[in-house]
C-alpha cells in the first residue's frame, strides 16, 4: 500500500516539475511572476484533446506543445517583454488577468462539463509491482518528467545555448554586451516554458478530468514549488517537486482535512531554515 502512495506522489510530482520548470524558465530570463502559466497547463490539455480526435494521442501532445510554444512566444511579443522592468504587482494582476481569459475562452469553446482522455496505447494497462498493480501510464508520466529534467540539465550545462540563457539569468546586460541577443534568447526560452506548460497539460489528461478550472488549481503548488526550490533553480525546483508531490499525496490519503496546507506548510519551514530555498540560479 505504501509502495502505491509513493508512486502516486512521483507521478504528482513529475507533473508538478514540468509546469514549475516552466515558470522557472519564464521568470529566469523576463523576470516575470506569470500567473497565466497555470492558464498554458490547461490549454495544453484541452488543445491535446481535441488534436487528439484527429492525430491520435501522440500526434495531439505534438500539435499542443507546437501551439502553447507559439502562444508564448506571442505573449512574450505583447506582453512579458514590455512587463520584465514593470513592478511586479503589476505582472501579477496583469498575468492573472490572461489566465481568467483562458479560462472563460476554454469554457467558451469546450464548455463547463469535465471531459476525460483514455490512456495511449500500449500504456493503457497495469504492471506488476511486487503484490500490486500498477498503470502503466503513470510510470510514463515520471519518466517523462526524468527525460525533461535530464534533457534541460545537458542543455543547460554543456551546449552554447544554454550557457547563455545561464549568464542572462544572472546578468542580461553584460550577457548582452558580449554580443549575445538576449531578446531573441528569452523569447526562444519563453516559447520553451509554455511549451513545457502544454506538454504537462497533455500527459495530464489521461489521469485528471480536463475542467477550465484545471490551470488554478495547480497553479498555487506549481508557485509553492518554484518558490520552496529557489527562484530560477532547475535543481531546487526537481527537488522541491519531489517533496511537495510526496506530501500532497500522502496527505490526501492519511490527513484529508490538512492535505491543502501541508505544501504551504512546507514551503514555510523551508524558508525559515532557508530564505532562498534549495538553490538560488540556473543549476
Amino acid at each position: 500500500m505504501m509502495l502505491i502512495q509513493i508512486l502516486n506522489g512521483l507521478v504528482y510530482a513529475g507533473l508538478l516539475y514540468i509546469v514549475s520548470v516552466g515558470l522557472v524558465l519564464i521568470f529566469g530570463l523576463r523576470r516575470v511572476v506569470n500567473f497565466a502559466h497555470g492558464g498554458f497547463y490547461m490549454v495544453g490539455a484541452y488543445a491535446g484533446y481535441t488534436a487528439a480526435m484527429v492525430f491520435g494521442f501522440w500526434g495531439g501532445l505534438i500539435v499542443a506543445v507546437l501551439v502553447l510554444g507559439l502562444i508564448g512566444i506571442l505573449l512574450d511579443y505583447v506582453v512579458f517583454r514590455p512587463l520584465q522592468n514593470a513592478d511586479h504587482m503589476v505582472t501579477v494582476l496583469v498575468t492573472f488577468g490572461i489566465l481568467l481569459v483562458f479560462e472563460d475562452v476554454v469554457q467558451m469553446i469546450w464548455g463547463a462539463d469535465t471531459l476525460s482522455v483514455l490512456a495511449p496505447y500500449p500504456f493503457d494497462g497495469t504492471v506488476q509491482l511486487g503484490d500490486i498493480l500498477f498503470p502503466v501510464y503513470r510510470l510514463l508520466v515520471i519518466a517523462v518528467a526524468i527525460a525533461v529534467a535530464l534533457g534541460l540539465t545537458l542543455w543547460l550545462r554543456f551546449s552554447r545555448a544554454g550557457l547563455y540563457v545561464r549568464a542572462s539569468s544572472v546578468d542580461a546586460l553584460t550577457t548582452g554586451m558580449q554580443g549575445v541577443d538576449t531578446e531573441k534568447l528569452s523569447l526562444s526560452v519563453v516559447g520553451l516554458g509554455t511549451a513545457l506548460a502544454g506538454l504537462s497539460g497533455v500527459i495530464a489528461s489521461p489521469l485528471l478530468a480536463l475542467s477550465p478550472s484545471m490551470g488554478s488549481s495547480i497553479l498555487i503548488e506549481s508557485f509553492i514549488v518554484v518558490v520552496t526550490g529557489g527562484l530560477g533553480s532547475f535543481a531546487g525546483a526537481f527537488i522541491a517537486a519531489l517533496l511537495i508531490g510526496q506530501v500532497h499525496n500522502l496527505g490526501i490519503v492519511y490527513v484529508p482535512n490538512v492535505a491543502s496546507m501541508l505544501p504551504l506548510l512546507l514551503m514555510v519551514v523551508v524558508l525559515i531554515l532557508k530564505p532562498t530555498g534549495f538553490a538560488r540560479s540556473y543549476s
